[in-house]
C-alpha cells in the first residue's frame, strides 16, 4: 500500500486479473487537503474535488473482483489498510438510518441494489450520479434497518407520530348535511354572540353580571362576597360588575381592560355575551371582541352630563356605535341605563320619558349616518341594571308605565335566526392560542361545518392540523355549526406557531392571503395635523382579528354619496367616501366583502382615532 494518496497515481497497477479494469481517470488532487477519515456511518460519500464525470461507456463493465484488486484513482488515506476496508465493505452491507444522521439525505433518496454496486466500488462518481431522483421522497423517522436482501423499491422509514397525508379526500356533503341535522336534533336553538359597548361607566359588566345572576350562572352567596369586596374599595355599586371584571386591576380601577366571557341560555336561544372595555385607550381590545358579535348591545348613562359626554366628539359612545356596525354587527340595542337615578328620575321613583325620549332623539341622527336601519335593526330599551328592571321580566308599571318594547330578554329572543350554511369552506379567525394538553385556539366559526377529526390548514403558514376536540360554551361537542365561539385542541402545530389573526381555513378552497386590496372606504375622521387622506396615507388596519400597518398606495376614485358616481381625485376630505388599493408588508387573511362579509370588512386608525370604515371590493388575481 502506498505512504500517501498523493503517491497513488505514480504506483504501478498490480498483478491483472479477468476481466481487465478501465483506465485510471487523471485527478487533480490538492497537496494541501487534509486526511480523510472514513465514517462507516455515515450515509453518502460525495467529495467536493472530483472532476466533471467523463464520458461513460455504451455498455457497463461487470464490476471488479474485490476492492482491493482494483486500482482506485482516489485512496481515501493512508490510515485505511486491507483490513479495515474489508471491516467497510462489510459494514456497508447493514446500514442503520436514523433521525440524527439524515441532514443530507432528507429531500430524495433511492437505496437499490444498483446504488449498493456502485458503493462497493468507491468510484466518487458513481456514488454521485448512480443515485437516480424519485418521485416521491422517503419518511425519514424511526431507525429502519436495510439490508442486501431488501428488493429494489422505495425504503420508507417507520415513523413514530402520524403524518396527514397531503392528498384530501373530496369533501362529502351528505355526511356534513347529516352531521348538521344531527346538531340540529340534539339542540336547535340559535346562538348569538351579543357584545356589550359604551362609553366608560355606562354600566356594560354590571348589566352583564345581572344576566348571568338572573339566569342562576351566579348564586347569592357569590354576589354577597362580591358586595363585601365592593364596600372595602368604596365601590358599593359596582359588585354586579365583578362578575365579569375578574382581575384585581379592573377591580381596583373600576374599568374593564379585557373582553370577559360568559354563556347564558333562554327556552328560545342561546348566548354568549362579549364585555368589552369601555376606554379610549382599550378599543382595540374592544375591536377583538365586537368582530366576533352578531348584536350588540349600546349602553348610555342616563345621568346627567354623563350622556353628553359619552356622546361628544372624542366620546366613546360614537366610536363604538360606527366599529360595531364596521365589524359586522347586525342588531344595535340601544340600552338607556340608570334611569333610576335621582338626578334624573321622577318623584316616587318613576322613570322620566323626557329624558329617556331626548336621548333617542339626540342618537337617531348619528345611527343612521352610521349605516344603520332604525326600523329593522335599531331598539331602545330603558333599564336599571343595578337592580335587575326590565332584563329578565318586564318592569313594573309603578316605575315605568310607557315602555312597551318588553324586557331586554324579550327583545333578544325576538330576533331573526341567523342564516348558517354548513356547505360552506371554513373560516375561523383565531383569536387567542395557548398550550394546554397540547394546542389550542379559540375564535368564532365565521362559515363553514366543523366536526372531529376534520384536517384544515392554518393560513398564512400553511399548517396542516388536525382537530381533536371542540368545546363550545364549555363543554365539549362532536360537531359545531357557524356563528360559535370555539375552542379547538389541534395537532399537528405548536402554539407558537399561530398567532392573533390567523384564519383556520378548509384545504380545499383556503382563505386568501394577500399583501395588497382594492377597498371602498368612508372617511370618518381626520387628524387636525393630517386633515387630508391621499397616497401615502399610514395608519393601522383592523379586520376581524388581524392589526396591521398599511400604507394607502393609490387613490382609484372618490364617490359621490348621493348619485353614487365616480370621479378621479388626488385626495379625499373628511366625510367622503372614495376607491384606494392599500397594501401591508405582512400577509393577510381576508375575503371580499361579497363573499364573506365578516372577513371582508375592516377599521383604519390612527393614534387612537378611528379613521375610516371600509370593506373589501377587490383581491389580487393570484393569492
Amino acid at each position: 500500500m502506498a505512504d500517501s494518496w498523493e503517491d497513488r497515481d505514480d504506483m504501478a497497477s498490480p498483478a491483472p486479473s479477468p476481466p481487465p479494469p478501465p483506465p485510471p481517470t487523471k485527478i487533480l488532487f490538492n497537496p494541501n487537503a487534509k486526511t480523510f477519515t472514513f465514517n462507516p456511518s455515515a450515509s453518502n460519500f460525495s467529495p467536493t474535488f472530483v472532476p466533471p464525470p467523463p464520458p461513460r461507456p455504451t455498455q457497463q463493465p461487470p464490476p471488479p473482483a474485490h476492492f482491493a484488486d482494483t486500482p482506485s484513482p482516489v485512496t481515501l488515506a493512508t490510515s485505511i489498510t486491507p483490513d479495515i476496508v474489508s471491516d467497510v465493505s462489510s459494514t456497508m452491507q447493514k446500514i442503520d438510518i436514523s433521525a440524527a444522521g439524515t441532514e443530507s439525505c432528507d429531500t430524495h433518496m433511492d437505496l437499490s441494489t444498483s446504488a449498493q454496486d456502485s458503493m462497493d466500488t468507491d468510484d466518487p462518481i458513481a456514488l454521485s450520479t448512480s443515485i437516480p431522483p424519485h418521485s416521491e421522497p422517503i419518511s425519514l423517522g424511526a431507525t429502519t434497518e436495510i439490508t442486501e436482501n431488501m428488493p429494489d423499491q422505495q425504503v420508507t422509514a417507520a415513523v413514530k407520530e402520524e403524518i396527514i397525508e397531503e392528498v384530501v379526500a373530496p369533501v362529502d356533503e351528505t355526511a356534513i348535511m347529516k352531521a348538521y341535522e344531527a346538531l340540529m336534533a340534539e339542540d336547535g336553538r340559535d346562538h348569538l354572540n351579543i357584545v356589550f359597548i359604551g362609553h366608560i361607566d355606562a354600566g356594560k359588566s354590571t348589566l352583564a353580571g345581572q344576566i348571568l345572576f338572573l339566569t342562576g350562572g351566579v348564586d347569592k352567596r357569590t354576589i354577597e362576597k362580591y358586595e363585601r369586596e365592593a364596600k372595602e374599595k368604596n365601590r358599593e355599586g359596582w359588585y354586579m360588575a365583578y362578575i365579569m371584571d375578574t382581575n384585581e386591576e379592573e377591580r381596583t380601577k373600576g374599568i374593564t381592560v379585557e373582553v370577559g366571557r360568559a354563556h347564558f341560555e333562554t327556552e328560545k336561544k342561546r348566548y354568549t355575551i362579549l364585555d368589552a372595555p369601555g376606554h379610549k385607550n382599550y378599543v382595540p381590545n374592544m375591536i377583538q371582541g365586537a368582530c366576533q358579535a352578531d348584536v350588540a348591545i349600546l349602553l348610555i348613562s342616563a345621568r346627567k352630563g354623563e350622556f353628553e359626554t359619552g356622546f361628544e366628539r372624542g366620546g366613546q359612545t360614537r366610536e363604538h356605535a360606527q366599529l360595531a356596525k364596521t365589524l359586522g354587527v347586525s342588531r344595535l340595542i340601544v340600552v338607556i341605563n340608570k334611569l333610576d337615578c335621582p338626578s334624573v328620575c321622577l318623584p316616587g321613583g318613576k322613570w322620566d320619558k323626557g329624558r329617556f325620549d331626548s336621548i333617542v332623539s339626540g342618537m337617531t341622527p348619528f345611527l343612521k349616518s352610521c349605516g344603520y336601519n332604525m326600523k329593522k335593526e335599531v331598539v331602545f330599551l330603558p333599564v336599571a341594571a343595578l337592580y335587575g328592571h326590565n332584563i329578565k321580566e318586564r318592569v313594573s308599571p309603578e316605575h315605568c308605565d310607557w315602555c312597551d318594547t318588553g324586557s331586554m330578554f324579550e327583545v333578544l329572543d325576538a330576533i331573526e335566526p341567523m342564516e348558517r350554511n354548513p356547505l360552506v369552506p371554513v373560516r375561523l379567525p383565531i383569536v387567542d392560542r395557548w398550550k394546554e394538553m397540547g394546542t389550542i385556539v379559540m375564535g368564532k366559526l365565521e362559515a363553514g361545518f366543523m366536526r372531529i377529526g376534520d384536517v384544515y390548514q392554518i393560513m398564512p403558514n400553511k399548517l396542516k392540523v388536525k382537530v381533536e376536540a371542540i368545546y363550545r360554551d364549555e363543554k365539549e361537542v362532536t360537531a359545531s355549526q357557524s356563528g360559535e365561539n370555539l375552542r379547538l385542541r389541534l395537532t399537528g402545530a405548536e402554539d407558537t406557531d399561530i398567532s392573533s389573526g390567523f384564519v383556520l381555513s378548509s384545504i380545499r378552497n383556503p382563505v386568501p392571503c394577500v399583501t395588497m386590496f382594492e377597498a371602498q372606504l368612508m372617511i370618518v375622521e381626520l387628524l387636525e395635523h393630517n386633515p387630508v387622506f391621499t397616497v401615502g396615507y399610514k395608519s393601522v388596519l383592523h379586520i376581524h382579528t388581524a392589526c396591521e400597518e398599511c400604507e394607502v398606495t393609490k387613490l382609484i376614485s372618490e364617490v359621490d354619496p348621493k348619485t353614487k358616481e365616480q370621479k378621479k381625485a388626488r385626495f379625499v376630505k373628511q366625510g367622503g367616501i372614495c376607491m384606494c388599493r392599500i397594501s401591508v408588508e405582512k400577509a393577510i387573511c381576508i375575503e371580499a366583502f361579497q363573499d364573506i362579509a365578516a372577513l371582508g370588512r375592516f377599521t383604519l386608525r390612527d393614534e387612537g382615532r378611528t379613521i375610516a370604515i371600509g370593506k373589501i371590493t377587490k383581491l389580487p388575481k393570484l393569492h
